[in-house]
């Protein structure tokens, strides 16, 4: 995927640039990486995503450069790169960070030992020694976060450090800087858990692709591939690009694009995308598009971008961490001021216990609670084929209360077939479909197409027809062995002068049922009728009875088809209401009319004909969107396949993941509540508000890490 782009104008040159930031872990990193890019010149705006360690820069090239943002970037202690430079040896940091916690938790052991021995002098050369190590890492940070005025979680640590040397505690000082070490390990650790699952989506496609060209074949890198290219794809290979099947046969596994667990067949003329996994067959394919601009890459896109937008539960915890940190501050000055001053308390004994209120002021763990569970969440539906566009869409699917369905396409399969045939007299069945099919063959209709499709399964061959002629929206004629066969509605059989039996029970059941009947006449006189439906999906009836499942309140259907289809296919359904004979315009006002009876509704739809509908529901639901641009970009959610089935999957993560982001904020204002009133009560170390620091980030983020093993 191209990352840098520059529009040219008279006076500016416009430029935009996606880097990667290593050590970007906190918001106050992103606030340090701010306040150093905005003074230069020639920079428009930036962006950071947090969880991705990605920062999107606009800025003016003919005033700054990206080697400049760099090495302003390098300046703060962190890695930058622009993204379309990787791959680049990565985890630098973290590796630092191992070695360094290693060395200092090693010095430490030595120092306990001579401790324990008796040897005090040699102990407190190993604890002095242990904690110059083990601060080496959060006093450069430190350094960096002062500089730019801010007191992340690195200023407070080296304060408390710094407090408990000047109290003569060696021993406190180099346990909490190993204890520091150790969490900021795996806090780090835990988090790149969460990035790897956005990663292992990137990873889907191959680097590298089979090309054909002058009759020879080389592998080339994709990036080098443009449409209209020849690619081989041999058995069991990745698809590495989008492209029309033009030679050969195969089964494909578009299950890690769509979700889709059943094997797809291909053959010449069908589409195949990038990311999928090619069967037993060979294939080839012609290109249909740059790598950048593959099924996948817009994916990929959308799932990054929804990552940056925010739930309305992230505001609020962001809000609540501004107000924390200075209240929390505060009351560590009162703390060890107050006491001494007011009450003649010892000095030394408020210091250590304001010391301990600094170490737990930074609230990491509480603003990462959030983001976290939400990229987590998103990357596992983006597996399973659903792709949720952002943390807002999530939060407002776990409020759902009604769904909606349209019906054609989405509840049925959208494609008519015949389900019966009723006679009259001594025709058969077989011989009204045989005539039926023959003359229906010289015909484009659907309903002519289903006939086609039923008499192929049951003959072997068909008569030839003589002397076709159509009515549009009538029916059609011409002479099958010597017949004159007629085929149509009711309309074209009164207009012939062909008699319908009245009444005829087997017709008006029929009829009851919902289903459209095509007559079927020999020589003027009836032979019989030909049902054709659009049947429901065999997962339709199991979706609905899921989504009652996940306390949804009301199912309904929407139908521009007659009240008789409609009618029939809820009642085969059990839907709780339908609206029947609705112009795109009247589902959009019934959606606003059950969204007021019910509350939050979500609409399921084509993504296409149902914009409206779609647009005016809390959250809009497109179907089968790997094979359309438009529904991916217009719906609140997109699902990758027609699988109805993922519907109570995305219901079910979005409360999942609510229910992960309510206990992860417990957590972590429990444990600070716990902690303050321990600090001023004079029970808590320094050692152990470390550990409910940063051990309350690593917590959240594994327990957000769950929901990537959601089903």
């Amino acid at each position: 995927m191209a990352t840098e782009t520059v529009t040219c104008t008279v006076c500016e040159l416009h430029a935009e640039a996606i880097f990667r930031v290593e050590g970007m872990d906190c918001n106050e990193e992103v606030v340090i990486l701010e306040r150093r890019l905005k003074p230069l010149a020639g920079l428009e705006a930036l962006s950071a995503d947090l969880i991705g360690q990605r920062l999107h820069v606009k800025y003016d090239a003919a005033k700054l450069t990206t080697s400049a943002m760099v090495d302003a970037v390098g300046e703060t202690g962190m890695r930058m790169w622009l993204e379309s430079e990787e791959p680049m040896v990565g985890g630098a940091a973290l590796d630092s960070r191992r070695k360094l916690m290693l060395i200092c938790g090693g010095l430490l052991l030595v120092a306990a030992l001579f401790q324990a021995e008796g040897l005090p002098r040699a102990a407190m050369a190993f604890y002095v020694a242990g904690t110059t190590v083990g601060v080496a890492f959060p006093a450069r940070r430190a350094l960096t976060a002062a500089r730019s005025r801010i007191l992340d979680i690195n200023v407070l640590m080296v304060i408390a450090v710094i407090g408990a040397l000047a109290l003569g505690d060696w021993p406190e000082a180099a346990s909490v800087v190993f204890l520091f070490a150790v969490a900021q390990w795996l806090e780090v650790r835990t988090m790149e858990g969460a990035r790897q699952a956005i990663r292992a989506l990137i990873d889907l496609a191959p680097r590298e692709a089979l090309v054909r060209r002058n009759g020879r074949e080389e592998r080339i890198p994709v990036d080098a591939i443009a449409p209209g290219d020849e690619i081989v794809i041999r058995p069991g290979e990745k698809v590495p690009l989008d492209g029309l099947v033009i030679g050969g046969r195969s089964d494909v596994n578009e299950a890690p694009l769509t979700g889709e667990s059943r094997p797809i067949d291909k053959e010449p003329g069908d589409e195949v995308y990038a990311g999928t996994i090619n069967g037993r067959g060979a294939m080839e394919v012609r290109v249909l598009r740059f790598g950048r601009d593959s099924r996948l890459s817009r994916i990929i896109h959308l799932v990054e971008t929804a990552q940056a937008k925010r739930a309305p539960v992230q505001s609020f915890v962001d809000r609540f961490a501004r107000i924390y940190t200075p209240v929390v501050l505060a009351l560590a000055v009162i703390v060890a001021a107050v006491p001494p001053l007011v009450a003649g308390a010892e000095a030394a004994t408020w210091i250590y216990r304001a010391l301990v209120l600094l170490v737990i002021a930074c609230p990491c763990a509480l603003v990462i609670s959030t983001p976290v569970s939400i990229v987590a969440a998103l990357s596992a539906a983006a597996r399973h084929g659903v792709l949720i566009k952002g943390g807002a869409s999530l939060e407002r699917l776990a409020s759902i209360r009604i769904v909606a369905f349209d019906k054609t396409g989405t509840l049925t399969k959208g494609e008519l077939t015949v389900t019966d045939v009723a006679v009259v007299g001594r025709a058969s069945a077989l011989d009204v479909i045989r005539l039926a099919a023959a003359v229906e063959a010289r015909s484009a209709h659907p309903v002519a197409a289903a006939i086609s499709r039923h008499a192929q399964a049951l003959l072997p061959d068909l008569p030839t027809v003589r002397g076709f002629a159509s009515l549009p929206g009538m029916g059609a004629e011409g002479e099958v062995d010597g017949r004159r066969i007629a085929i149509g509605n009711e309309r074209y059989f009164a207009a012939i002068g062909t008699v319908i039996p009245a009444p005829w029970p087997d017709a008006n059941r029929l009829r009851g049922e919902g289903k459209s009947l095509v007559f079927v006449a020999a020589d003027g006189v009836l032979l019989g009728a030909i049902a054709v439906a659009d049947r429901p999906r065999e997962t339709a009836r199991e979706t609905i009875e899921l989504l009652r499942g996940q306390h949804v309140e009301s199912v309904a259907m929407l139908t521009g088809d007659h009240e008789d289809t409609a009618a029939a296919i809820a009642r085969e359904l059990k839907v709780d209401e339908y609206h029947a004979a609705l112009l795109p315009e009247r589902k959009q006002a019934m959606v606003e009319s059950m969204r007021a009876r019910h509350g939050a509704l979500m609409m399921v739809g084509d993504g296409v004909n149902d914009a409206p509908a779609l647009a005016a529901a809390d959250v809009g639901v497109a179907m089968g969107a790997a094979g359309s641009d438009a529904a991916l970009e217009t719906a609140d959610v997109a699902l990758m396949s027609d699988e109805l089935l993922k519907l109570p999957y995305a219901l079910r993560l979005s409360r999942q993941t609510l229910r992960n982001v309510r206990t992860n904020v417990a957590i972590s204002l429990c444990l600070k509540a716990a902690f303050l009133a321990l600090a001023i009560a004079g029970m808590a170390t320094l050692w152990m508000a470390v550990l409910a620091d940063t051990g309350a980030s690593v917590i959240v983020i594994a327990n957000a890490l769950r929901l990537l093993r959601a089903d």
